[in-house]
């Protein structure tokens, strides 16, 4: 059993690394700390954003940034003819509506995405990604998952191991 523990375990992970450090620090002043879920959260907070800091400048060779990317891919995996109203994509991606106005005026000026008044709803619009927006989104998005896949290649997972780290991962969202 011991043996196939450390076998699930990819070795990069027993470097220590800045995470160890604090939690180190903490053990010195306030020993009576359990901190375990702090390494657990602090570990993926800078995956997180050491990830997401990788994909942005992969966006930027093609003019986007993050929010752009969520909005374009949203409209990507809608159905043909990739349309949505601003309302679907505001509560799909959590945004104000003013903040997904920034975003689609953008997006629109650059020629990734079209407005058009909706024709079910003479107060609404909708938003439909243009033939170069589908370009654009088809590539970025191969790019950044190419990226993903390298980090995890070069941490050493296998495909076992990261199919049980997003169980795992699956399971503490779902908890919260």
């Amino acid at each position: 059993m011991e043996q196939q523990e450390s076998e699930s375990v990819p070795e990069s992970e027993s470097v220590p690394d800045a995470v160890d450090a604090i939690i180190e620090q903490w053990g010195a002043v306030r020993p009576d700390l359990e901190t375990d879920a702090m390494e657990v959260f602090a570990r993926i907070y800078r995956l997180a954003r050491a990830m997401g800091d990788r994909i942005e400048k992969i966006y930027q060779q093609w003019g986007i940034g993050r929010g752009e990317f969520d909005v374009l891919a949203t409209l990507r995996r809608a159905p043909a003819p990739h349309v949505l109203s601003p309302r679907e994509l505001t509560a799909t991606l959590l945004l104000t509506t003013g903040g997904m106005t920034g975003r689609l005026d953008k997006l629109e000026r650059a020629g990734l995405v079209t407005r058009s008044p909706d024709p079910a709803d003479r107060r609404g619009l909708q938003i439909t990604l243009t033939e170069q927006g589908r370009t654009i989104i088809d590539e970025a998005v191969t790019a950044g998952l190419a990226e993903q896949q390298r980090a995890l290649a070069g941490a050493g997972f296998t495909g076992e191991q990261a199919r049980q780290l997003n169980e795992l991962l699956r399971g503490l969202l779902a908890a919260l």
